[in-house]
């Protein structure tokens, strides 16, 4: 008989590590762009383990594994680890992992706790209790071997003896084995060591493999809601309640977001922070589709309700990534006529009180914020009228223990004024003079108060009244909290960094020589950004069947640029993927909300958008087409609950020059034909019909209030062929223009007026600005959305007007001039019968009632 040939460790895991190699090879063939992930987590500093780790981190990349390893000093705690534990657990790139072990800590920390925190499919060190159970009693389909024992077991299979019942062995021996690695006594490198690398690198692939079975790349695996349709459909807010939403930790999860960069508001909302935009920040965007609509009635004709039936069609029916971005609704309305926006029917955000309510602050920030500011206005002009320079500048720099010093905010206004120097004591008088005096003219003050609340006898008052107040009183107003340029900064701003530049800039006054005043010099900007450093993180809700979406921002669009947050478009369009998509809704008509969107949004976001949906209704083409006045609150007339195709064709104008307005920007345009009971199929197939024929990319029906996302299932279909359409996104000025000029372009081009008259005040203004640096900003239009023209009362597509501009300002820091159309109201009433007479709180359930 022969003698038995020594079986060599080293040449068996040389054999094994290339057969891996050769499946690797494969994998990244089957699915490109895909690697292996394996990451080792390393507690201190052992040499013995980092010989171990540099092994396991060639191995690795001699068959083709992306390593990482991941250390943490001896100082870790226990709940540092567990937390480092968590964001590998749910890190899709890492397919396996280890705790190097023995710990080199100087903390007591449970060895046990640290494996058993490792999530069973990536266990691929084979220690954790779900591992060594299956293993007890057998079960070997999903789970991992122990390396050493496992390696030990390759090596038998190598022998010529009898194989024993391999079953049998697997499961003694590894169970055995996995008991006695309590000790965590690694192999030495020169016996089994070769062995139990190769077995962690075949752990590492066989688990990517079971990966690319359970998971599509780019696809996220996210549970849905099964709509139970009513007919009649219940209220808005029977049917959200009828519906429990999942826990939103669960839904973030779903779309890729990790724990780390979730900050939890309750069950059914949460924070995403910004961390998360820099992880994906080489993640390929998804698709950007725009929700406008046309001229609207005052009832809003769907936007809202058609962006959420729109993602859910996508996402539960069409199986895509898919997520909505809108803008938090203002209190004001809610409380006084126009009530929830949430959208509405089997179509909506849920749950619908917690959207339409305090949700996570974001605008009680943006009120604190913006009246601070009011207030160092008001304080900062009564104590430089009260008191000399020098003893302004003894208080503006107080001495502590004996030292004056210069705060980081008064040094850099120190150098905006050319004074180059750090000690307080070396200036000069007349240096004393200018930097201690803004000397506001109380004039020029185009800063406001505001609230979260619809009160119109808030908007003219007398301030300063108080004898403590020595006399200096002036007129201001208050405005509604979302038309503060600090909404505007939130909603374009595209980083903390980006944002506290903002609020620096953000241009409150002129001196009485006429040099702009900004919150920078005021000193209160860094403050700002305290204030606001939470509401900068997008809003986490979802949908009734479960989709995500991001609720952050919400600026006006007749006074403001009308969209929702930059921020939350691009974390929304990394975390859908190239293949996904990304709906937001701009605010009004096309004229308003989607000029802004493209001209504003887009040109400071740098994002492109694929597809623009226009929403039209039957109601408004018949309004616009000469039907009688619509009032909300009231009944509609007949002529609205009654076919009349001859007013549905006249009133197409408006749609038609919507239509125009959206292809000038080089964007396909699918018109969405949001369905009321009253329309007949007649009316909805001319509206369609006439659209495709005057330029639609596509023109479909649509029923999704009344059936959720599978009533905009034919909408998602044409939004999926027009994203792929070629298209050649254009903006429809150069920012080098002059003011006017702009302006001119935006009413000639957008609203079809024949010109522009600049009236005094705005002629003025416009040379004030552009002598002060700011006439490169593009233009935000604060006009009526209920016409083309600055008329209300003009409906369809007026025609030979000229638009007259009554003044123009300025929101430096969101970084745009507007222009005001007209008189614009920038504080809503109430009405005399308000919603507020229907809402209540039941004191058993704590269920709100009548909000909707």
């Amino acid at each position: 008989m022969a003698p038995a040939e020594i079986l060599n460790g080293k040449v068996v895991s040389a054999q094994i590590k290339e057969r891996l190699k050769n499946q690797v090879i494969q994998m990244k063939e089957e699915v490109p762009g895909f690697i292996p992930g394996l990451a080792i987590l390393q507690v201190g500093n052992r040499d013995d383990s980092n010989l171990y780790i540099n092994m396991k981190l060639k191995a690795a990349e001699e068959i083709g594994i992306k390593a990482t390893h991941i250390k943490l000093p001896r100082t870790a705690t226990e709940s540092e680890v567990l937390k480092c534990i968590t964001s590998l657990n749910e890190d899709l790139t890492v397919h396996g992992f280890i705790v190097q072990l023995p710990l080199d800590s100087e903390n007591p920390i449970n060895t046990e706790t640290l494996v058993n925190a490792i999530a069973p499919e990536k266990d691929v060190d084979g220690l954790n209790s779900i591992s060594a159970g299956k293993l007890a009693r057998g079960d070997l389909s999903n789970c991992f071997i122990p390396c050493t024992p496992k390696g030990c077991l390759e090596l038998i299979k190598e022998t010529d003896d009898t194989k024993p019942n391999g079953k049998k062995i697997v499961g003694d021996v590894a169970y055995t084995e996995a008991k006695e690695r309590a000790s965590f006594i690694t192999p030495v490198p020169g016996g089994v060591g070769p062995m139990t690398v190769a077995m962690l690198m075949q752990s590492t692939v066989e688990s990517a493999k079971r990966f690319l079975e359970n998971f599509k790349p780019g696809k996220w695996i996210i549970q849905y809601n099964k709509l139970n349709l009513k007919t009649p459909v219940p209220s808005d807010i029977d049917i959200s309640r009828s519906y429990k939403p999942k826990p939103i930790g669960n839904l973030a999860r779903e779309v890729g977001l990790r724990t780390e960069e979730v900050e939890l508001y309750g069950e059914t909302k949460a924070k995403v922070l910004l961390s998360a935009l820099e992880r994906l920040k080489h993640q390929p965007d998804g698709k950007y589709v725009v929700v406008t609509g046309i001229t609207p009635t005052p009832l809003g004709e769907g936007k809202s309700t058609t962006t959420i039936g729109l993602v859910q069609a996508l996402g539960t029916h069409l199986h895509q990534n898919v997520f909505a971005c809108v803008r938090q609704p203002s209190q004001g309305p809610t409380f006084g006529i126009k009530g929830g926006a949430a959208g509405g029917g089997y179509s909506q955000v849920i749950p619908m009180e917690e959207f339409n309510l305090h949700l996570t602050g974001d605008i009680h920030a943006i009120t604190a914020a913006n009246n601070l500011v009011a207030a160092a206005i008001d304080a900062r002009m009564f104590h430089e009228e009260t008191q000399t320079d020098k003893a302004l500048f003894n208080r503006l720099v107080p001495s502590v223990n004996g030292v004056r010093k210069f705060s980081d905010i008064q040094i850099r206004r120190l150098r905006r004024l050319g004074i180059e120097k750090t000690d307080p004591a070396t200036l000069t008088d007349e240096e004393i003079n200018r930097f201690a005096r803004l000397d506001i003219d109380p004039e020029t003050i185009t800063w406001q108060r505001v609230l979260d609340t619809n009160d119109r006898f808030l908007r003219k008052i007398t301030i300063g009244q108080a004898p403590t107040e020595k006399g200096h009183s002036r007129t201001a107003q208050f405005d509604i909290s979302v038309a503060s340029e600090i909404m505007a900064v939130l909603a374009l701003t595209s980083s903390l960094e980006d944002m506290r530049e903002r609020l620096g800039k953000m241009v409150v006054a002129s001196s009485k020589k006429g040099e702009p005043i900004s919150t920078e010099d005021l000193g209160v900007s860094g403050a700002l950004t305290v204030l606001m450093k939470d509401a900068i993180k997008p809003n986490l809700m979802q949908t009734l069947e479960g989709t995500p979406v991001f609720v952050h921002a919400g600026p006006f669009a007749n006074i403001a640029h009308g969209n929702s947050s930059i921020i939350a478009d691009r974390i929304a369009l990394k975390l859908v993927g190239p293949e996904g998509f990304v709906v937001t809704e701009a605010g009004f008509g096309a004229d308003i909300g989607m000029e802004k969107f493209f001209n504003i949004k887009c040109r400071y976001s740098g994002l492109r958008p694929h597809v623009v949906v226009l929403v039209a209704t039957v109601r408004a083409l018949k309004m616009h087409g000469g039907g009688p006045t619509v009032t909300a609150g009231l009944p509609l007339p007949k002529a609205y609950i009654e076919e009349d195709l001859e007013l549905v064709g006249k009133g197409f104008s408006n749609l038609k020059k919507q239509i125009e307005n959206a292809r000038m920007f080089g964007v396909p345009v699918v018109v969405a034909v949001n369905a009321f009971k009253t329309d007949t199929e007649a009316e909805l197939d001319l509206v369609s019909r006439l659209a495709k024929e005057h330029g639609a990319f596509d023109a479909v029906k649509c029923t999704h209030w009344a059936e959720g996302g599978k009533g905009a299932l034919a909408l998602a279909e044409a939004v999926q062929r027009a994203a792929a359409a070629p298209s050649s996104f254009q903006l429809l000025y150069d920012l080098k223009l002059p003011v006017e000029d702009k302006i001119r372009i935006i009413a000639q081009k957008i609203y079809g007026a024949d010109n522009i008259e600049l009236l005094p005040e705005a002629q003025h203004k416009a040379e004030v600005y552009t002598k002060q640096g700011f006439g490169n900003l593009p233009i935000c239009m604060a006009k009526t959305h209920l016409s083309l023209s600055h008329n209300p009362e003009l409906k369809g597509v007026p025609t030979g007007f000229v638009l007259p501009i009554r003044d123009i300002r300025a929101s430096v820091g969101a970084g745009f001039l507007y222009p005001l159309v007209g008189t614009m109201s920038t504080m809503p009433g109430l009405p005399t019968r308000p919603c507020f007479y229907d809402i209540d709180l039941d004191p058993e359930t704590e269920q709100v009632n009548g909000l909707f």
